[in-house]
Parts: C-alpha cells; structure tokens; sequence
C-alpha cells in the first residue's frame, strides 16, 4: 500500500466516523434539551399569555368619527370587547416555546 492509498481509506473512514457521529450528537442535544424546563417567559406577550388587541388598542370598543362632531361607539369584533387576545406564539402558556416546538414538520411525498 502506498501513500495515497492510506490516506484515501482514512479519508474514507474519518468521513464515515463524522456522518455518524454529528447526527447522534444532535440528537443527545435534542434529548437534553427536552428533558429540561422551559422557563423562559415569552417574548410577544411579556409572559402574560395574551397580546393588547390592535384594532380597539385594548379599550375593548372601537370609535368612528362620522364627521360633524358625531362618533359612534361600538364593541370591538376582534376581541369580542375583551381588548386582549391569546397570544398566538405561547397559545397562552406565557412560555416561549423551544424553537423545535414552533415548526410544523410535513411528509411531502
């Protein structure tokens, strides 16, 4: 065997090595991190669990001006007068999710 035999079979070898050990690193990453409480508080909501409403800007009532002075008060739609909504990034937990948690995984074929 020469020189460039040996190196090309501990390329070869080494590349293996590495396609499977990242992938099972990652994983035991993955498994540890699950293991462990997320208690970070999330970042829309400020950790309340629901966001201000933005049409009625959390006064639970939206206002029209109908020109001539007169304004017409009315509840607000969105938020059925409650002038918040559950945040839609925590669902309302207050709790950032892990960023795994927050993507959808699809089998396209």
């Amino acid at each position: 065997m020469n020189f460039s035999q040996i190196t090309a079979i501990s390329v070869g070898l080494v590349s293996v090595a590495v396609g499977i050990g990242i992938p099972a690193f990652y994983e035991s990453q993955i498994d540890n991190a699950s293991k462990r409480d997320n208690t970070q508080p999330c970042f829309p909501c400020s950790g309340s669990g629901a966001q201000r409403c933005r049409f009625c800007e959390g006064t639970g009532s939206v206002t029209v001006d109908l020109g001539g002075g007169e304004k017409e008060v009315s509840p607000c739609i969105n938020c059925d007068s409650a002038g918040s909504l559950t945040c839609t990034t925590c669902q309302g937990s207050g709790i950032q999710p892990r960023y795994l948690d927050r993507r959808e995984f699809k089998d396209d074929d």
